[in-house]
């Protein structure tokens, strides 16, 4: 720094404000300084910054069902943000999930010193085992509201079945399926208490649910189900995965889409743009969930402030799934 300091002709002090992204330096100083980085191609010293300041610099982010769209772009999310406010992530992943191995990797992460810890473990048990853990460090729970005593981040998922089951009940459907995920996942219950509530308060029965488990397989074999219900003529499906499983199971029974039936799904991944037809979703906005969750703990990190951001709000994308119930159409097994 005092290198840097030097070929800038501007104090050490200067630099380390520089460094630490402090807002009182002109942009003449400002750019000195970064000239001079460039030129002598500066790398701060984390292990001794480490020992000044008395913290790593590194979040620690556990998670589990890395395979799923959800949890695996929260990661992406959650990791992104980390690095736009100076943190390294050292990354956890859970093969089963229970007490012992939440145990041990948030042990883990104390062995390695983190400044704090991320959970995107998508399971209720999951904040039981936090919370009588109670880590020295601050953590914070994707999907936690902040009512099991641990600060939290999260997309609104009651509000994302809403919208997508009144959309449907705006077009005129009134037999309004559910294609859920597995129980005991927290996005999959908010999902299926959204739809229940939408339809409720729309003075309609909550009559078909059916339970998946987010694989296009799950979603084909229920739209076999579904295409020997002559009632349904809408389906709202929790996820993309599923959707497009139960499109291939209508278009092999002869249900045609939106023609017959109407279905909406969930995440909106970039393929859905491209499904046949073009499917309607949800989009959830994981980036600004990765930046709650980083809110969330740098107030708890600055001992200002403990509390849950607000949910991130989700939004409906209207495609070519979706339409106006037609005259009823022949199920077929």
């Amino acid at each position: 720094m005092k290198d840097v300091a030097r070929l800038a002709g501007v104090s050490h002090q200067t630099v380390s404000r520089v460094l630490n992204a402090q807002p009182n330096v002109s942009s003449k100083a400002r750019e000195l300084v970064e000239h001079a980085i460039a030129e002598l191609g500066y790398r701060r010293n984390t292990a001794a910054r480490n020992l000044v300041t008395r913290r790593s610099r590194t979040i620690g982010v556990l998670g589990s069902e890395m395979s799923q769209y959800g949890p695996s772009n929260t990661l992406l999310g959650v990791q992104q943000a980390a690095r736009d406010e100076g943190y390294f992530v050292s990354i956890a992943g859970l093969r089963d999930v229970s007490a012992e191995s939440i145990t041990d990797a948030v042990g883990y992460f104390l062995d390695q010193a983190v400044d704090g810890v991320i959970v995107i473990v998508p399971h209720p048990g999951t904040f039981e085992v936090l919370h009588r853990l109670g880590p020295d460090v601050p953590l914070v729970a994707v999907g936690s509201g902040g009512g099991e005593g641990i600060s939290g981040a999260g997309v609104d998922q009651r509000l994302g079945a809403e919208l997508a089951v009144n959309h449907l009940i705006d077009l005129g459907h009134r037999q309004i399926a559910h294609l859920s995920g597995p129980s005991g996942w927290i996005d999959a219950a908010g999902r299926v208490a959204g739809w229940r509530g939408a339809l409720a308060a729309a003075g309609l029965e909550a009559a078909v649910l059916l339970e998946g488990d987010w694989s296009a397989g799950c979603g084909y074999r229920a739209g076999l189900r579904i295409a020997a219900n002559r009632d349904v003529t809408a389906v709202f499906v929790a996820n993309d995965q599923m959707a497009l499983g139960m499109l291939r199971a209508f278009s092999e029974t002869g249900v045609r889409v939106p023609e017959d039936i109407s279905i909406v799904g969930y995440d909106d991944q970039p393929e859905a743009a491209y499904f046949l037809p073009p499917l309607t979703t949800v989009s959830q906005d994981f980036e600004e969930l990765g930046r709650s969750c980083m809110r969330v703990l740098l107030r708890a990190l600055r001992e200002t402030s403990a509390e849950s951001d607000p949910l991130v709000r989700p939004r409906l994308v209207v495609r070519s799934t979706t339409a106006a119930p037609n005259r009823p159409w022949q199920g077929r097994c």
